[in-house]
């Protein structure tokens, strides 16, 4: 906790920062109590300049490293250095901040998640497994949905409408995903929707299938799949990709516009709570830009949000700025061409090492869009000058990305575009090189060695190709920069877990996957700060800590580079800081 001296009492900084917790979904989800401050109206900047200091600042700016003290004014960064030389360029008598031993960081960057899922996932029945819940089999999820239906009668009663968040075929005892059958026996008057923990794969009881007009008639859509009940084509309620969308969109088309409000409150402010100043919607349809403008005009948005339309739905009208308003900007267009490989729906160019319920030994998963789809898009994004981030798991996606940016780079000339490989989970070595020629950048997902990385070994990609996953390493000896993210809600937005799996590649059974992976924690902090500000054209603002630049800080009880790397994601983050203003205390 940071200690505020020179005339502000303890009870008037206090006040404003501690926040109510997030919104409930307007007459009725239940609300957690917490600790955010949701709005930039709701903190009161303090006159005059702020000087911080007494514990270890880690600028992440490679001329300067770490500095005793930094100076901030009008949310602003004055000077960052010896405390002597800061001091010195104070204006009047600073504030002084006494960071009481803490580490002081650059705000975090989120380089891929998606706000508004982040908030629904907040609000509806945690089904998560363990660490982070108690989902761990098809009983404790029958538990935890009559837990949150009996907390939610009014919600129920409004929305018509049961949704649980986060279950994982890979962690459930059973091995396998829940059926109709296991939610209808938990309520069949009420549609219930579960979403797996990679928001790639759903379940809904035979309510839901019958309010989504979804029947043994119902054909796959392109890119998706209904699964079938053994012996007939029946759907057994678990739905892949597009089949999963359009589940989901049937039924969660009947929130009105304060349970979008109250979900985008909730997601912007519990990532605050992680340290991240700068989070993004990262693959926003017409319907969802919408509701974020609206957030932002009304002051909901605890940092800045960071919006990517996707640039294949027609009802979206994309319109980048470099510029934020009311902490809102559309940074470029969104488009994915494949699945999720812990749901084995991503697009390999081999097979599965244990194919799912159904397919053969030669299956390699799908692409959601055709091959023309996608090269039509990123040659559209070219043309219009609209940077382009694109969600390939499989390195048969990948194969299809480079080639695209190849041949568009070919028709349009070569310019500062910075298209951006989203995952890149099973991403080849070879195409380290094409993907640098190009200008592609990785955002990697090294989360996925703690989450699913026995997983990935035992199941999904069998122990060589596992062991690459996410290769930051490989990535850093050719001279790339890379980022790293969380994909909230697909895990929890945990800056530490990030920073952990970077560092170790340790998963749940304590193996390290892929140990020629590993980097330094503070090449990791790179990833999750000034690297994903200069993946955005975000760098002259962001990202790092020197003169210039947004006060935007998150502090640390520990110092990242002084500790264990096995205790890394043990840190906790005690305070946000946007624009020298507190979003976040724990």
């Amino acid at each position: 906790m940071t200690v505020v001296t020179n005339g502000f009492s303890k009870a008037s900084r206090r006040a404003v920062l501690r926040g109510a917790g997030t919104a409930a979904l307007s007459a009725g989800f239940a609300t957690t109590a917490g600790r955010f401050l949701c709005s930039a109206a709701t903190a009161q900047a303090a006159p005059g300049d702020s000087l911080y200091s007494g514990g270890p600042i880690l600028t992440m700016n490679d001329s300067q490293p770490e500095a005793e003290a930094v100076l901030v004014r009008a949310g602003r960064i004055v000077a960052a250095g010896s405390h002597a030389d800061v001091a010195r360029q104070a204006v009047g008598v600073p504030r002084l901040v006494d960071l009481a031993g803490r580490t002081m960081l650059p705000g975090f960057f989120d380089p891929h998640g998606h706000v508004v899922m982040v908030g629904l996932q907040s609000l509806s029945a945690n089904l998560l497994p363990a660490p982070d819940g108690e989902g761990n089999d098809i009983p404790a999820l029958q538990r935890l949905i009559r837990a949150w239906i009996g907390r939610n009668a009014a919600v129920i009663a409004r929305y018509n409408l049961v949704i649980g968040f986060g279950y994982d075929d890979s962690q459930l005892r059973e091995q396998r995903h829940p059926t109709r059958k296991d939610l209808d026996a938990v309520a069949s008057e009420v549609p219930i929707l579960i979403i797996h923990q990679s928001s790639h794969l759903g379940v809904g009881n035979s309510k839901a299938l019958e309010l989504a007009g979804i029947t043994a008639a119902t054909p796959n859509p392109e890119g998706g799949v209904f699964r079938r009940e053994a012996g007939s084509q029946q759907p057994n309620g678990v739905c892949e990709e597009y089949a999963f969308f359009q589940l989901a969109g049937a039924l969660l088309s009947r929130f009105d516009e304060d349970a979008y409000l109250a979900m985008i409150k909730a997601g912007a402010a519990f990532c605050a709570s992680f340290g991240y100043t700068t989070i993004q919607e990262a693959r926003a349809m017409g319907a969802t830009s919408a509701m974020l403008s609206k957030a932002a005009e009304r002051g909901l948005l605890a940092a800045d949000v960071l919006v990517y339309p996707d640039i294949l739905d027609p009802t979206n009208t994309i319109e980048p700025s470099r510029r934020y308003r009311n902490r809102y900007r559309v940074g470029g267009a969104k488009m994915t061409i494949d699945g999720s490989p812990q749901g084995k729906t991503a697009w390999l160019t081999q097979p599965y090492f244990v194919p799912p319920e159904g397919q053969g030994p030669d299956y390699a998963g799908y692409p959601a869009i055709t091959k023309e789809e996608a090269a039509a898009a990123i040659d559209q994004a070219f043309a219009k000058g609209w940077q382009i981030l694109v969600h390939c798991n499989g390195d048969a996606a990948i194969d299809l990305l480079i080639a695209a940016v190849g041949a568009a780079t070919r028709k349009h000339g070569q310019q500062d575009r910075r298209p951006v490989l989203i995952h890149g989970q099973t991403c080849r070595l070879d195409q380290l090189d094409p993907l640098k020629a190009l200008g592609i950048i990785p955002s990697f997902f090294p989360m996925h060695t703690f989450y699913w990385g026995d997983w990935h070994r035992d199941s999904v990609l069998g122990p060589a190709r596992a062991e690459n996953i996410s290769p930051c390493a490989s990535a850093l000896e050719r001279g790339m920069i890379f980022t790293t993210h969380h994909d909230a809600p697909v895990a929890n937005p945990d800056s530490m877990r990030v920073l952990s799996a970077t560092v170790t590649r340790r998963t749940r059974s304590g193996d390290i996957l892929g140990p020629q992976q590993r980097v330094s924690a503070r090449d990791a902090l790179k990833a999750m700060t000034i690297w994903p500000a200069y993946q955005h054209y975000e760098e002259a603002t962001k990202g790092s800590i020197e003169a210039g630049k947004l006060a935007d800080f998150v502090l640390l009880d520990r110092n990242p580079l002084a500790v264990s790397p096995e205790v890394l994601s043990e840190l906790k983050v005690v305070e946000t800081i946007k624009e020298g203003q507190t979003i976040y205390r724990a």
